[in-house]
């Protein structure tokens, strides 16, 4: 049976089964995947590999905003089964958790991750060592979440774990903060592109997230990621192969301007994005009655139904927890 519901039309399963394959590989057999990567290294030398521009030399271990050197650093990697439905499936999805992160969001609910670093250095042949344990264990992707400023390095270890057999999907699980110059170089790498859509006012953006140009960067980078894998494709038993899958996080009072984010990926994107409407909102981070107190609160069910129907109504494809 199908592993998700989609609302709106009749479901169908646009990629044949036996048919999949992950992406890189056709670039690898060209050569073009170890080009990027060196490519992609080698920019590293002054940074610009996300929106913030910050111009320092991570060759050297020098760090900008996003307090990442040379190497990623990586907090955990398992697999997860508390993804989308149609990631997880049945054996997880193969998650691997980035440190650090050049956003700030004031709300963050990993912030030991994401604002304090938790975790350690890898080099490359470590970090293709965990996407092959993941394969091995029977996860259906590799779950790359807050890649935003790691692209290089997950790319240089990319090469190293196809040579190891690598043969899943690729997640992209992004803020949505990234550089253009970044989704240049994946082009053709990455299967499943999984951004937030998180904030549409930009005055909203620099008090919540620290970025007042978020709300362009994640506009332009969804139109990009959709025009490299377009729609989300599921194979036969209901599990995504390629395409993109939105998430927006619901906020107290609508400060995330939930409505205006909706008619852009129904409009501006397309009519039948998949889109995960979340509802696990709580006060998390530096938020609290002194610091942000309008957001202090869970948002109520009435908020989150509201944005579901609007949803709905716009046509777009939700996850099937939604219904």
């Amino acid at each position: 049976m199908p592993m998700y519901r989609q609302t709106g039309t009749a479901q169908r399963y646009l990629i044949p089964a036996g048919s999949f394959e992950p992406a890189y590989l056709a670039l690898y057999r060209k050569g073009e995947l170890q080009r990027r990567a060196e490519e992609a290294i080698a920019s590293l030398g002054r940074c610009r590999v996300c929106p913030r521009h910050c111009d320092v030399n991570r060759l050297a271990d020098d760090r900008g905003i996003c307090r990442t050197g040379r190497y990623a650093r990586v907090s955990s990697y398992f697999p997860h089964h508390g993804e989308e439905d149609c990631l997880r499936g049945w054996n997880g999805s193969g998650t691997i958790f980035f440190s650090w992160c050049n956003l700030r969001c004031v709300f963050c609910q990993n912030s030991d991750l994401s604002h304090r670093g938790e975790g350690v250095e890898v080099p490359p042949e470590r970090l293709a060592s965990m996407m092959l344990h993941l394969q091995s264990l029977g996860c259906h992707n590799i779950n790359l979440v807050t890649p935003e400023h790691v692209v290089p390095q997950v790319l240089e270890a990319l090469v190293l774990a196809v040579e190891g057999g690598l043969r899943l999907p690729i997640v992209y699980n992004t803020s949505a903060y990234d550089s253009m110059e970044s989704l240049r170089l994946l082009d053709g790498v990455v299967d499943i592109y999984m951004p937030d859509f998180k904030i549409w006012d930009p005055e909203k953006a620099h008090r919540y997230l620290k970025a007042r140009d978020y709300p362009e960067v994640a506009r332009c980078i969804i139109q990009e990621m959709h025009r490299q894998v377009g729609v989300l494709k599921f194979d036969e038993n209901g599990l995504a192969k390629r395409g993109v899958l939105v998430r927006h996080l619901v906020m107290p009072g609508d400060v995330a301007g939930t409505e205006h984010i909706l008619r852009f990926l129904a409009e501006q994107v397309a009519p039948d994005t998949y889109v995960n409407v979340m509802a696990q909102y709580h006060p998390a981070g530096m938020v609290s009655s002194e610091r942000y107190p309008e957001i202090n609160r869970r948002i109520t069910a009435q908020e989150h139904w509201q944005a579901v129907h609007l949803a709905e109504q716009l046509g777009l494809r939700l996850d099937e927890r939604l219904a």
